[in-house]
């Protein structure tokens, strides 16, 4: 597995230089589920701007203090402002989990940061819902514009 994660971080580079040569001074990255880890060690790397993680895969509080795969050339903090946002109902990344990222990002000072809980929701609620129920609806719509929000406020 740390391999695929490495090989994400190593193929997002290009891309991410790619869109410098073409004057984007600003890149944000959101990671959902098990792509959160290539997300955070961008992040930690500098090698994006902003950071979003929704409904984090399986991730530790050491994967956002401390690189999480064996050839260990990344630094050891994220260093740009990372959004996490999480599903109260969630057996892969629960609620207690999502404070802890909170407790270790407000350590950080310097870095800004946001984290969110929803309610009601489960894993995977903000791409896997149906059309038909409003709630779930809702909760998806209302994770987009957090997500806009934090890239709009992050990314200048």
């Amino acid at each position: 597995m740390y391999l695929l994660l490495e090989k994400g971080f190593e193929e997002a580079k290009p891309v991410i230089a790619a869109l410098k040569e073409k004057g984007m001074s600003a890149i944000g990255a959101a990671g959902y589920c098990w792509s959160r880890i290539v997300v955070v060690e961008l992040a930690k790397a500098h090698e994006i701007q902003a950071a979003v993680v929704l409904h984090p895969g399986p991730i530790t509080v050491d994967d956002i203090k401390e690189p999480n795969y064996s050839t260990c050339y990344l630094t050891s903090e994220v260093k740009c402002p990372i959004s996490i946002l999480g599903a109260e109902i969630d057996h892969v990344s629960p609620p207690e989990l999502i404070k802890q990222f909170e407790q270790v990002l407000s350590a950080n000072s310097g870095v800004a940061h946001f984290v969110k809980i929803f309610p009601g929701v489960a894993h995977g609620w903000s791409v896997r819902y149906s059309h038909d129920d409003a709630a779930a609806v809702a909760s998806a719509e209302e994770e987009m514009v957090d997500t806009i929000d934090w890239f709009n406020k992050n990314l200048k």
